[in-house]
C-alpha cells in the first residue's frame, strides 16, 4: 500500500512543481508592473475597449456586462474609503482622520490600494470577456432597463459616499493637495544656511 501512495505523490509531484513555478513567473511579472500605474491602466483601457467592442459585435451578453458593473462599482467604493471607517470605529480619541488643520497629519490609507483595484478591475474585464465565448451566459434581457437600474445605483451609492466623505472630511485623492519638494533640494538649501 506504500507503493501506491508514494507512485501518486512522485506522478503528481511534477505536475504540481510545474503550477508553483508558473505561478511563481505570473507573480514575477506581476509585481514587475507595479511602479508602472500608468501603463497598467493604459493596458486596462485597451482590455476594457476589447471587452465593449466583442459585446458590441455580438449584441449580447447584456447580463454579464450588468454583473461586471455591480462588481465594478463595488471596487470603486472599497477604493474610495478609507481603512478603518470612523463611522464603524467609534473610539474615545475622536475621529480617526483630521477634521482641522491643527489636527495631526494622517494619510489616507484606503481600504482598497490601488494596484488590488487595477488587478481586480482588470481580471474582471478578463473573466467577463472569457464569459463571451460561452452562449451559456447570453441570457436575452431588455438592455436599457438594466443600464438604467445601474446607473440609479451608481447615482445612489455615489451620493452616499460623497456624503460620507464630507461629513468626515477626507479626500481619497492627491489632486490639489499640498506637494513637498525632493529631498536633493532641500538638501542643497540647507547646506547654503550654513554658509
Amino acid at each position: 500500500m506504500e507503493g501506491i501512495g508514494g507512485e501518486g505523490a512522485s506522478a503528481a509531484s511534477p505536475v504540481a512543481q510545474w503550477g508553483h513555478d508558473a505561478w511563481r513567473m505570473y507573480q514575477y511579472f506581476l509585481d514587475k508592473t507595479t511602479p508602472h500605474a500608468v501603463y497598467r491602466w493604459i493596458g486596462s483601457v485597451v482590455i476594457v475597449a476589447i471587452y465593449c467592442l466583442r459585446v458590441y459585435y455580438v449584441q449580447g451578453f447584456y447580463i454579464v456586462s450588468y454583473g461586471l458593473g455591480i462588481y465594478l462599482l463595488n471596487l470603486l467604493i472599497g477604493f474610495l474609503s478609507p481603512l478603518v471607517d470612523p463611522e464603524l470605529e467609534p473610539s474615545s480619541e475622536g475621529p480617526l482622520l483630521p477634521t482641522k488643520g491643527s489636527d495631526e497629519f494622517k494619510p489616507f490609507i484606503r481600504r482598497l490600494p490601488e494596484f488590488k483595484f487595477w488587478y481586480s478591475f482588470t481580471k474582471a474585464f478578463c473573466i467577463a470577456f472569457f464569459m463571451t465565448f460561452f452562449s451559456m451566459f447570453d441570457v436575452p434581457v431588455f438592455w436599457p432597463i438594466l443600464l438604467c437600474y445601474w446607473i440609479v445605483l451608481f447615482v445612489l451609492t455615489m451620493r452616499r459616499q460623497i456624503a460620507h466623505m464630507i461629513k468626515y472630511k477626507y479626500i481619497p485623492f492627491n489632486i490639489g493637495k499640498q506637494k513637498y519638494g525632493s529631498k536633493k533640494s532641500a538638501a542643497s538649501s540647507s547646506g547654503s544656511r550654513g554658509d
